[in-house]
């Protein structure tokens, strides 16, 4: 049966169609929702949905079967205050920062999900992260996986309190992984290598290793061991990294901190 087969009857509305929205649609599309049933909302609609088959800033259906906000942070104030207030159904979120309360309060006794996805849901390798409100049933959350699984892996929280800590790990953690490119390719070009080729070799090696990190059935602590010869190259490279008072691990212990106390602001 069509994953999609409700969505396809009673229709899906999409507030906001940017970037991380704009992904999400291609990937409901590609899996089987038709565009007849999607209603975007978006004053700033892109060309390339023009001429799709989609309904576009135009009157919502009458019940849909979910909405899905993903409008950036900064415009969600303004964005709740202009929802129109629909029974039945289910609200999900993926704005970074704005709490299940505030959701609620935009759409009372409606079922909420609220998703924190990243970045590679662009192309199709993202992990999303979601819980839902008290409202939100089994099947409403397994409606919700559904919709994310179309830009990339899902996993369910325990509770909302865990969101400030999955935005700083891997909703921000692109942004460090990118800056770690950088950092290896400025390192490469100290050491004589042509910018473009350090840059190249970065790219791929980071690209590589989290591919096998993936696929691979061992932990990254044994892969990291598989590779590190005693007394050779990578050994005398890693005791840089893995200093514990000035290298990678309380490093990262601050970064993830830092992004995870912004976000407790944020949220109030």
């Amino acid at each position: 049966m069509n994953d999609f087969a409700s969505l396809n009857e009673r229709g899906l509305v999409l507030v906001g169609c940017g970037r991380m929205g704009g992904a999400m649609l291609k990937g409901w599309l590609a899996r089987g929702l038709g565009p007849e049933a999607v209603t975007v909302i978006d004053p700033n609609i892109a060309d390339e949905w023009q001429g799709r088959g989609l309904r576009l800033n135009t009157a919502l259906p009458d019940d849909p079967a979910v909405m899905v906000i993903a409008v950036k942070p900064q415009m969600m104030a303004d964005a709740l205050g202009a929802m129109p207030k629909l029974d039945g159904a289910l609200i999900v979120s993926v704005a970074a920062g704005t709490l299940i309360a505030a959701l609620e309060a935009a759409f009372p006794g409606a079922p909420v999900v609220r998703v924190m996805p990243n970045t590679p849901a662009a192309i199709g390798q993202g992990i999303s992260a979601l819980v839902g409100n008290a409202q939100a049933t089994d099947d409403d959350l397994a409606l919700a996986e559904t919709l994310m699984a179309a830009v990339g892996r899902v996993v369910r929280l325990e509770g909302e309190d865990q969101m400030d800590a999955v935005t700083a790990l891997s909703g921000s953690g692109p942004a460090y992984v990118f800056h770690m490119i950088e950092a290896m390719a400025a390192a490469g070009e100290a050491e004589g290598l042509p910018p473009a080729l350090a840059l190249d070799l970065a790219r791929a090696t980071v690209a590589g290793a989290g591919a096998l990190a993936v696929h691979a059935d061992e932990d990254p602590a044994v892969l990291r061991a598989n590779v590190t010869s005693p007394g050779g190259t990578t050994a005398a490279g890693l005791e840089q990294l893995m200093n514990a008072e000035n290298g990678l691990p309380p490093l990262m212990r601050r970064t993830v901190a830092a992004a995870a106390a912004r976000g407790r602001e944020l949220g109030r």
